[in-house]
């Protein structure tokens, strides 16, 4: 397996890891597992973003364009409207 292909799989399973903890901390009734689980998913988001550096380093992640001052200020009048 190549470099890229290992970088791109650990990415995908951290992303799966950070989308499951959100269901189980906010299911979790337990104070103590509740801030171990929130640890947790802290370490992981450093190991994700440690991780995506590398891979946008290596040309391996290009990322979307980013988006302007307007896009985000209509997606956070949109967001607060909810």
């Amino acid at each position: 397996m190549q470099e890229k292909e290992m970088v791109s799989d650990y990415l995908a399973g951290i992303n799966g890891s950070l989308a499951g903890y959100a269901s189980i901390i906010a299911q979790c009734e337990n104070p103590e597992l509740r801030q171990e689980i929130q640890n947790m998913r802290n370490q992981d988001e450093i190991r994700q973003y440690t991780l995506f550096k590398l891979a946008k380093e290596k040309g391996y992640y290009i990322p979307a364009q980013q988006a302007t001052p307007e896009e985000i200020a209509k997606v956070k009048q949109e967001m607060s409207q909810g």
